[in-house]
């Protein structure tokens, strides 16, 4: 049977206290309404995915357009049964089957949606309800099931008795539907409660009331149906997300040292025996090769780095590329599309922006290197920088393979030093610089013997 998706992702979530719309908050890298949608994606096709947004809807439907998905609106937050009769239109001629998902749940797998799916296909229930057993059920609804473990109500806590509130069996709110009887009862939710919202929990009991049944799926793991409401159980899914990305890297061959203590967005791929060092933060869309070494406290974001790259302690690298055999750091620092090529180093406190360094090319120490193209096998002394800003405009500065650049040199853009070409320590290169030759930017020494000696005389006089 067709499987059609609905993700309401519409609320502000007002006990954020954010002015950011719940479903857009973060947590193991992505924004919650994106693991919801990737879990959706694990079992259906983007066309069939429609996502009901409200508050800041321009950029929810931003983050997720990428990704094919339809949307429906609800300009007027009445509830989630009056989410759902926003998707009427769009889905009410499919004949298959409604899933109806939360955009602040984003720990639900798409294994457990498949078992969802499945359960619904299987039955002749008009619809099945995912729901788990907590040890502390407080501020869940609670499942109440008939003689044949089937949903009779759904109770809120505010309105159960005593003895209802014993039940251990919560609501997660989370239903796959027959279609047909879906859009058939929908519209017989009422809003008789004190918010005078649309519940879609209130559907349960209609449809016993109509003659159909409403199954359960009780599911062993309470941690995938997590909603999150607060800061506090926003720091706690992303705790939970971050520990299974890290045993998930563990199991496919990388070794995380004290992985504890390291931050692994859910999209990042790592390549088998790579050594992950303790505190290190690796995030966005990056992808690490194998064999590499990523050193303590390193942070490294939508980034590339290829087999055996050896990044030391403390290294920042973001929107780079670092090909095979390459080492940088420690301390050192790479933005902004800097390239870094095979078995090139670069040392301690190194800035790298705009600037691809050639292969097996060498910058050691203390160095600025902007908006720069420099060839394989060059060597850049300590104190070198790249004057690539004018105050209005910035400029590229060229230097040939072979060349070496002497420590505390300062090359002005825009300029080109030509290949196999040397420039003496301390020069200020302002002019080319033709392959092969020596660029020599500096004042001539001048030695005045005995001046100290003389300087001493006439303070001491006056």
């Amino acid at each position: 049977m067709s499987t059609n998706v609905v993700i309401l992702a519409a609320g502000l979530g007002t006990r954020m206290k954010s002015k950011r719309a719940k479903v857009l908050h973060r947590a193991g890298g992505l924004t919650l309404v994106e693991h919801v949608a990737n879990a959706a994606l694990g079992i259906t096709s983007p066309d069939r995915v429609v996502v009901v947004v409200g508050h800041q809807a321009d950029e929810v439907i931003a983050t997720l357009e990428p990704k094919g998905v339809r949307f429906a609106k609800q300009t007027e937050q009445k509830g989630t049964g009056h989410a759902v009769m926003m998707c009427r239109d769009a889905l009410e001629g499919d004949s298959g089957l409604v899933m109806v998902l939360y955009g602040d749940c984003p720990l639900l797998s798409a294994d457990t949606l498949e078992r969802l799916r499945c359960a619904q296909e299987r039955s002749d229930a008009a619809a099945t309800l995912i729901t788990t057993r907590l040890d502390d059920p407080t501020g869940y609804g609670r499942v109440l099931l008939d003689e044949g473990g089937n949903v009779r109500a759904i109770v809120e806590q505010k309105a159960a008795t005593t003895e209802q509130l014993a039940v251990r069996l919560i609501n997660s709110g989370i239903y796959c539907f027959r279609s047909e009887l879906l859009w058939r009862y929908v519209g017989e939710i009422r809003p008789d409660n004190p918010a005078c919202e649309y519940y879609l929990t209130d559907l349960a009991e209609i449809l016993n009331r109509a003659g159909h049944r409403v199954a359960a799926l009780e599911i062993d793991n309470p941690q995938e149906l997590l909603g999150i409401n607060t800061r506090i159980e926003l720091a706690e899914v992303d705790r939970i997300l971050r520990e299974r990305k890290a045993r998930e890297l563990m199991a496919g061959g990388v070794t995380i040292e004290k992985p504890e203590t390291v931050v692994i967005d859910a999209p990042v791929r790592i390549g088998i025996d790579t050594i992950i060092e303790p505190f290190t933060r690796i995030t966005g869309d990056t992808v690490i090769g194998e064999d590499c070494r990523i050193g303590a406290g390193s942070v490294i974001a939508n980034s590339r780095l290829a087999d055996r790259v050896e990044v030391a302690p403390y290294t920042s690298i973001a929107d780079s590329r670092i090909e095979t055999g390459a080492r940088v750091g420690p301390y050192a620092r790479l933005r902004m599309g800097a390239q870094v090529e095979r078995d090139a180093h670069i040392g301690n406190f190194v800035e790298l922006k705009k600037t691809r360094l050639g292969a097996c090319a060498k910058a050691s120490h203390l160095a600025y290197l902007g908006d720069a193209d420099i060839g394989a096998g060059v060597n850049i002394g300590a104190g070198t920088i790249t004057c690539n800003y004018d105050g209005v405009r910035k400029h590229p500065t060229k230097i040939g393979e072979g060349a070496f650049v002497g420590s505390n040199s300062t090359l002005v853009a825009p300029v080109e030093v030509g290949a196999n070409s040397y420039i003496g320590a301390g020069s200020v290169v302002t002019e080319p610089v033709p392959p092969e030759a020596l660029a020599l930017g500096r004042a001539r020494q001048v030695v005045k013997e005995g001046w100290v000696r003389r300087r001493r005389n006439r303070m001491q006089a006056s």
